[in-house]
């Protein structure tokens, strides 16, 4: 079935350009030889003979090869799409500002280039890539700035600053002012707040990034420069246990920044800027001036944070709800490895890693034995589930 609507007409249309371009380029190409003075060319007949037949002769190539050029135009373009997906605006508007200006300057110097018989146009085609290429990587390495002086020449800065600065590419360092700037934005436009404030202890821990992977975890990922530096502090540790907890956690900041659901920013705060001499109390009042959750692993902080008034996201508390649930009366199979603290009991693991202390197990140590379930203690330290010998 015929292809309709813009894409059949935009086939028409790159059909007679190539069609077009193919036939300029076998007339150049005719002229060329003739100059060459090529003695075989004599024999072909009139010299307008063979001009006419070197035109239509790549005319009708580029007709023939106008389905190909189209479907790679449609593959390019398909992933230019998907790419510019997670491209933002500013970023999108400095590139094509990039692109316009390296075009002109091109143009103009690809002017000269144009008298040379043959391969001018060529050499103006050569040009105008290159230039598109270097102008577009050069606005965007100064893309903030860019942006923000055409946002303000237009008089745009007032109703978009504060959404470019605080959603912007991947990497930037907002200060503490874009921040508290973007937690009154979302409040005020309704918008439940999306950032989250990542502690050390879950970075060192590792298992964000697994929850992350999996899409659990969205919007913007707040990574303070003192919690960076905390971080580089283990892992330089002449401790060997300290020095790998450290570099595990660094990786997987590196690891976090490559998700692409993911916004991860280094928001650039300071102790002073926050009134606060530790990296758990900065913490804490950081996530109150930009209304931000605090995600973590430490049991104290957690404590801190939730009398402090702020939202926190324990991942302990995450992995003990999504391990099964046990009612009393179920029966398990064990291993009882160790006595417990009390007299008589014995000590097993499930297979999830949640302790079960079994009351009268300890003369059943170094067996596999059948466990009655009586209860289960739920702490955000973690869980412990109780149970006695089946009789």
């Amino acid at each position: 079935m015929a292809e309709m609507g813009i894409a059949g007409l935009m086939k028409i249309l790159l059909r007679f350009l190539v069609t077009f371009v193919s036939g300029i380029a076998g007339y150049q190409s005719a002229q060329l030889l003739f100059k060459m003075n090529i003695a075989w060319l004599a024999a072909l007949g009139h010299p307008h003979l063979w001009t006419a037949f070197s035109i239509l002769l790549f005319a009708a190539a580029g007709y023939l090869l106008t389905p190909l050029i189209w479907w790679l135009l449609r593959s390019i373009g398909q992933v230019f799409e998907n790419a510019l997906q997670n491209v933002s605006v500013p970023d999108i508007g400095v590139a094509l500002l990039g692109l316009i200006i390296s075009l002109l300057l091109a143009n103009l110097i690809a002017i000269p280039f144009l008298r040379i018989p043959g391969i001018g146009f060529y050499v103006a085609i050569a040009f105008n890539v290159l230039f598109a290429y270097v102008g577009m990587r050069a606005c965007m390495k100064r893309r903030d700035e860019i942006w923000n002086l055409v946002t303000h020449v237009w008089g745009l800065g007032g109703k978009i600053s504060k959404r470019t600065k605080t959603r912007g590419k991947k990497g930037d360092e907002p200060s503490l002012a874009d921040l508290e700037a973007a937690a009154d934005e979302q409040g005020a436009d309704g918008v439940f707040a999306s950032q989250k404030v990542v502690d050390t202890s879950a970075l060192i821990d590792g298992r964000i990034l697994d929850i992350a992977q999996t899409g659990f975890v969205e919007g913007t990922l707040l990574l303070p420069r003192f919690v960076l530096a905390e971080l580089q502090g283990v892992a330089d540790s002449s401790d060997p246990m300290r020095r790998a907890r450290g570099r595990r956690g660094l990786s997987v900041v590196a690891e976090l920044q490559k998700i692409k659901t993911l916004d991860v920013r280094i928001p650039n705060v300071a102790f002073k800027e926050l009134k606060r001499d530790k990296v758990d109390e900065a913490l804490v009042e950081l996530c109150k001036r930009t209304e931000a959750k605090i995600l973590t692993t430490d049991y104290n902080l957690n404590q801190i944070a939730r009398i402090e008034g702020v939202t926190v996201l324990n991942v302990n508390d995450l992995a003990n709800s999504l391990k099964p649930q046990f009612l009393p009366g179920e029966i398990v199979k064990i291993d009882i490895i160790r006595p417990g603290k009390e007299q008589g009991q014995g000590i097993g693991y499930l297979e999830d890693g949640t302790m079960l202390v079994v009351e009268d197990g300890e003369s059943d140590i170094g067996t596999t034995a059948e466990v009655t379930i009586t209860s289960m203690l739920q702490t955000s330290a973690g869980r412990m589930v109780f149970g006695r010998m089946k009789k």
